[in-house]
């Protein structure tokens, strides 16, 4: 038998039995029969191992994926189950845990007269990576500014530990919401207010709140 046999009988049990190449070769010796086999096996091999490296690179989001699918479904149970006294009517989409929303209730004046809607992303390679909170209810707050975003060190990217948990989150972010810290300011007007008219603060603040806050939970 020749090369070119051996070759074509390889390359047909490669492709099923499907007819892959033509019996018409060019001629003048520029493409001979060994050197199209050979290339269409060299295509072959390559696209199995494309098809292969992109299966396990899927194999692995999806592993990542499902690590923590678990571990936000286990913090949402404990959530629920415990009575979050400070983070309420937590609303989850089964299909994407990686996006909360729900309510703070503070519980010190002057934001201890109104409920705010807050929002929880975690990333994909949560939790060696923190949760973003957003405000999604306006709030006169100096570290926290007109977009809702929040100065939270806790879940500062040098700060953060894969061990914490959301309900330690939410338990920093109520103390930060009661206590606020004008030395770590998002708001450089209300952070002025604060320190040097305190009155005026609070008054301004429990204004705003009766505003624009949502109604508080009843137990």
């Amino acid at each position: 038998m020749c090369k070119f046999s051996t070759q074509a009988a390889i390359l047909n049990r490669l492709s099923g039995g499907h007819r892959i190449f033509s019996e018409q070769w060019p001629v003048g010796g520029a493409y001979t029969p060994a050197r199209r086999v050979c290339a269409t096996l060299n295509q072959s091999v390559k696209k199995s191992s494309r098809n292969g490296k992109k299966q396990e690179e899927g194999e692995e989001d999806n592993i990542g994926t499902t690590m923590n699918s678990k571990r936000l479904v286990k913090e949402l149970e404990e959530m629920r189950n415990g009575g979050a006294k400070h983070f309420r009517n937590i609303q989850v989409d089964e299909t994407n845990y990686l996006n909360w929303q729900g309510l703070l209730v503070p519980d010190s004046a002057p934001y201890d007269k109104g409920a705010f809607r807050i929002e929880l992303i975690f990333p994909a390679e949560y939790p060696f990576k923190p949760p973003k909170v957003t405000f999604k209810t306006k709030i006169y707050h100096p570290n926290i500014d007109e977009k809702g975003q929040v100065c939270l060190p806790i879940i500062s990217v040098e700060n953060w530990k894969p061990a914490t948990k959301t309900d330690q989150v939410i338990l920093n972010l109520i103390s930060l919401v009661n206590s606020p810290q004008p030395e770590h300011p998002l708001r450089a007007d209300l952070a002025e207010e604060y320190s040097k008219d305190r009155a005026k603060f609070m008054k301004n603040a429990e204004e705003f709140t009766k505003k624009h806050s949502e109604k508080r939970p009843v137990d």
